[in-house]
């Protein structure tokens, strides 16, 4: 039953809670409580949320805990997952809105690849045969709360439990993610994870990985998630071998788009982050990880990354897979090219529209903030 409860609460009550839901109480070791320690002051003191905002983010920060307590347990359960290889998997970044979840949708179509399903990143655990889904209590819980979502909010970002989805949930659970702040005015944090090392949730995030692939060891991981932007030296300590994928796409776009999606995603949550504070922030964070992300891919191996545009992958998606293929030095099967084909036709919300204006922006600004 649905709590009633509308503040954001303490690390005591949320750690009560989570394990009340699950009846697990092991959220393995404690690194991750600086950050939620630091969220929790965020909220406290700069968020403005209004009741709404607060039971809707103590709902958020409790689905990390769930999240951290179902892979402890299941990582006991399933020991062997230790010895999952994840061999040159791709990650493709790159700012919001800038064609990384049509890209990914693409490339994860290939039964060769495999990606994380959204109800998965929400509850790990190896992934059971696609036929027992429906019959799944977890599944059936997540897909329903996901197909109430708002109509609105659909059409900016299609979503479906059993869709292949970003991976920032699964850095969530060491609460180490843009994406508290993409939905809330939180300076603070924003500045304490500027200054975080992302290696130890990106382990974590690894682990996890070999946990869902459990059964599925020989496909290759395909991953997207504009945070990773901010971590791309984390990012390749974990992973030495990754291919990283950058899509391109003109920022005056796509810091409307964006602003516009976070908007939507967290409308009546604040009395503060809306209209001009929220499009401010955004346009600060957003270009910072754009400038930390070249600043760091310049000590880096070329050979890691591949450039795609978004005007490219709109006009002739195949055709940019391949390019992608060809840096992987794998075969662009006919099963893949005729998946990809078919994939194209996935759901999609109504269409989404979106001005700088709105959020108290110009084009001026953008383009100096990415200059």
């Amino acid at each position: 039953m649905p709590s009633a409860r509308t503040d954001v609460g303490t690390v005591d009550d949320l750690h009560a809670s989570a394990s009340r839901l699950t009846g697990l109480d092991d959220f393995g070791s404690d690194g991750y409580r600086e950050g939620l320690g630091v969220l929790l002051e965020a909220y406290a003191q700069e968020s403005r949320l209004t009741p709404d905002g607060s039971k809707m983010t103590r709902g958020m920060l409790r689905a990390a805990l769930v999240s951290r307590l179902l892979s402890e347990a299941a990582w006991k359960q399933f020991p062997e997952h230790a010895g999952v290889p994840i061999p040159r998997p791709v990650f493709v970044t790159g700012l919001p809105r800038t064609g990384t979840t049509a890209l990914h949708r693409l490339l994860t179509a290939d039964p060769a690849h495999q990606g994380p399903e959204l109800w998965l990143t929400e509850a790990p655990q190896p992934r059971p045969p696609r036929a027992t889904w429906d019959e799944n209590p977890v599944y059936a819980m997540l897909r329903e709360g996901y197909e109430r979502a708002d109509p609105a909010l659909l059409g900016a970002h299609y979503i479906a439990a059993d869709q292949v989805e970003e991976c920032w949930r699964l850095l969530r659970q060491s609460m180490t993610s843009v994406s508290f702040e993409c939905l809330a005015h939180l300076p603070s944090y924003s500045s304490w994870l500027a200054g975080h090392d992302w290696t130890a949730a990106y382990r974590r995030h690894r682990r996890n990985l070999q946990l869902i692939g459990l059964h599925d060891r020989d496909r290759r991981w395909v991953l997207k998630n504009p945070s990773h932007l901010f971590a791309l030296d984390a990012l390749l300590a974990v992973y030495p071998d990754a291919v990283v994928i950058q899509t391109h796409r003109a920022p005056r776009t796509v810091i409307a788009s964006v602003c516009s999606l976070n908007a939507r995603a967290s409308a009546g949550w604040s009395t503060t982050f809306r209209g001009e504070a929220l499009g401010r922030a955004q346009l600060a964070l957003w270009s910072r990880g754009l400038r930390t992300f070249a600043a760091d891919r310049a000590r880096h191996d070329p050979a890691h990354f591949v450039d795609v545009d978004y005007d490219d992958l709109v006009a002739d998606p195949l055709g940019t897979a391949g390019i992608v293929y060809d840096r992987l030095g794998a075969p662009l099967t006919a099963a893949a090219r005729a998946a990809m084909t078919s994939s194209q036709a996935s759901p999609r919300g109504p269409a989404h529209r979106y001005d700088l204006a709105d959020f108290g922006l110009t084009v001026a600004e953008v383009d100096a903030a990415f200059r």
